[in-house]
């Protein structure tokens, strides 16, 4: 057994050091989980989180890859592959709108965790988005600890610790980590692809270099690893395990988020460059493996609607000048071949305006802070490691290749939320462009006259303080509101979907809502309240309840309600509220007294007489 003084030194200088700071570690961990948590938590303010939440609750349910979100266009896209013209409304619609991985993680943590998905009367917070922020900041952490190491192998362990340190004090990362976006998991997808190109292209130069001499400069620094190679040689079956295993996270990815399927270019690319007389198998390898793990769901996709990607596939159609905003994902009958017909023009200009904003807003924020302005510097910096390097190529073709995608595919999902939406695929590359700006920043600091440790600590310091003032301010006071209203406020959603039966439809302007806190099934707003409307109410399933909320009412007086898309259902509430009648000829006659003027709820009848609710029908 060992004695007081024993035990003392390795507390002291020994691996009890190591001990002290896991747990100082783990305890700054906790606490930056709970102040950030219980200070700046908000309900979901994203329609696509509340979709990917319902589907996942369907999933874990039994009802497989169904929704309660039915857009308009995704029953034309089932009604006019099937033979039968059955557009599924009546059972459970298939998604057609989300890529699969994430909401069958959250499936698989919906199982095992304690949800419930009871909302109290003026509670502001729902338990299951809690627990959905908690999964999601797992996946926070263990990104970090991929970019510690990551940033360790390539530079060293001071420019690992300062790279994790930026990242876990970044606010962009942690807003990320409470939207209920699925995010953090493609960070991680991401990064663990990364990690692979950096191996094969270490294992092939330890290929073809010639053998190390016993003289020859080992000690990492600042600006990467000197001559020393860490790889060993590997053999060709080492190079076909490693090019698969590239392939098959560029195929999760893309079942995480379709858009990330078209990273498997760069890395490609690189791969056929940097791997040497393995390129051919290695480049075979990972295009196999990413075809064999998009190709079913692609299949299941196709033999429901038609389409490999569903109504994702139609994003780079929709926010052009004939179809904007929300126009295509409400159609119920798309006319493509006549006015709705999208040109080449139209592509260009989409990509050009979307471009522009990218470059001028998004690009000098990447990160969370002002890091990423020496990553910038840092492309006209050489280094001793052939491996930062060729990196960096793959990095900027990524964000090229990436700024192409995220111009084309941009929807009203950016325009609901600018900076967190699932259309943001620039974040991901904020990791790496972190590294090398805190490589960059350490290599200047080491080159500072000033010999004393001390000072350059306190440099540093100062650095990663200036760096860190984002969410600095964002946690000091006045603590945020933690509902987004308007247009959501939970308990009063889930309040009239329960007014329901789960197996009648409601049509609301955000749906996703209704099918998240209501648990209702929801088709959303049709263009019109006359054709669109009574073609699903007569011909496919009876509508029981409309719910209009302030993202119609609060748009633009004249150039939406008036003249805009939106007009019809302007003009709808409008007259419902200015003269307290329900248009003639409108089945729904019922109206909740209780909500109005901010927002119209009616039903087919008066469902909400019990005890305590009042309601005033109107004719």
């Amino acid at each position: 057994m060992p004695g007081l003084q024993e035990i003392i030194h390795k507390f002291d200088v020994g691996e009890g050091t190591r001990i002290i700071k896991g747990f100082a570690a783990a305890m700054l961990v906790l606490a930056m989980v709970v102040v950030y948590d219980l200070r700046e938590y908000k309900n979901f303010a994203t329609s696509e989180a509340m979709d990917v939440a319902q589907v996942a609750r369907h999933l874990a349910e039994g009802k497989g890859f169904t929704t309660d979100c039915i857009r308009p266009f995704s029953l034309f896209l089932v009604q006019k592959h099937r033979v039968d013209s059955d557009p599924l409304i009546r059972e459970n619609h298939p998604d057609l709108a989300n890529a699969p991985l994430y909401p069958l993680l959250l499936a698989g943590y919906m199982k095992v965790a304690p949800f419930n998905y009871t909302i109290a009367r003026g509670a502001w917070r729902f338990q299951p988005e809690v627990l959905i922020a908690l999964f999601n900041q797992f996946w926070f952490f263990l990104a970090i600890g991929l970019v510690f190491r990551l940033a360790k192998r390539l530079f060293d362990a001071q420019v690992a610790w300062f790279s994790a340190a930026m990242m876990f004090f970044s606010d962009l990362f942690w807003r990320f980590s409470v939207s209920g976006l699925s995010t953090m998991v493609l960070l991680v997808i991401f990064l663990a692809v990364v990690w692979c190109l950096v191996r094969l292209e270490q294992a092939m130069r330890a290929e073809l270099a010639p053998a190390a001499p016993a003289q020859a400069e080992t000690e990492p620094s600042n600006n990467g690893p000197a001559a020393a190679l860490p790889e060993p040689p590997r053999s060709a079956l080492w190079f076909l395990v490693w090019s698969a295993l590239a392939g098959i996270l560029v195929g999760l990815g893309g079942l995480t988020r379709y858009s990330f399927a078209f990273l498997i270019v760069p890395v490609a690319v690189y791969i056929g460059f940097f791997c040497g007389r393995h390129k051919i198998t290695a480049v075979t390898a990972v295009l196999a493996a990413f075809l064999c793990v998009m190709t079913p769901w692609l299949v299941r996709n196709f033999q429901v609607s038609g389409t490999f990607f569903g109504t994702a596939q139609y994003a780079i159609c929709q926010d052009t000048p004939k179809l904007p905003g929300t126009v295509l994902e409400r159609s119920l009958h798309p006319d493509f071949q006549r006015q709705q017909y999208v040109e080449v023009d139209d592509y260009l200009r989409k990509l050009m305006i979307n471009a522009s904003q990218i470059v001028q807003q998004e690009l000098p924020r990447l990160g969370g802070n002002w890091l990423s302005a020496f990553f910038l510097v840092g492309l006209l910096m050489s280094f001793r490691n052939p491996t930062l390097s060729r990196l960096r190529f793959f990095l900027i073709a990524g964000l090229a290749l990436m700024l192409v995608v995220q111009g084309l595919g941009r929807t009203r999902l950016t325009a609901e939320s600018p900076d967190i939406n699932s259309e943001n695929l620039l974040v991901l590359f904020a990791p790496l462009i972190l590294i090398y700006g805190a490589g960059l920043v350490i290599n200047l600091v080491d080159q500072m006259e000033s010999p004393i440790i001390p000072v350059r600590n306190l440099i540093m310091a100062a650095i990663g303080l200036v760096a860190c003032l984002p969410i600095i301010f964002t946690l000091l006071p006045p603590r945020s509101y933690p509902v987004i209203y308007p247009p959501y406020y939970p308990p009063l959603i889930q309040q009239l979907g329960g007014h329901f039966k789960p197996n009648e439809l409601i049509m609301s302007d955000m749906p996703w809502a209704m099918a998240w806190y209501g648990n209702r099934k929801s088709v959303w707003l049709t263009l019109d309240y006359k054709d669109d409307f009574f073609a699903i109410n007569d011909k496919l399933k009876p509508i029981n309840g409309l719910y209009v909320t302030q993202l119609t009412m609060d748009q633009p007086f004249l150039s939406k309600l008036v003249k805009g898309d939106d007009r019809m259902w302007g003009r709808f509430v409008l007259e419902c509220l200015l003269t307290s009648k329900i248009p003639t000829g409108f089945p729904l006659k019922s109206a909740l007294s209780d909500v109005l003027p901010d927002q119209v709820f009616l039903a087919d009848w008066e469902r909400w007489r019990i005890p305590g609710k009042t309601g005033t029908k109107t004719e």
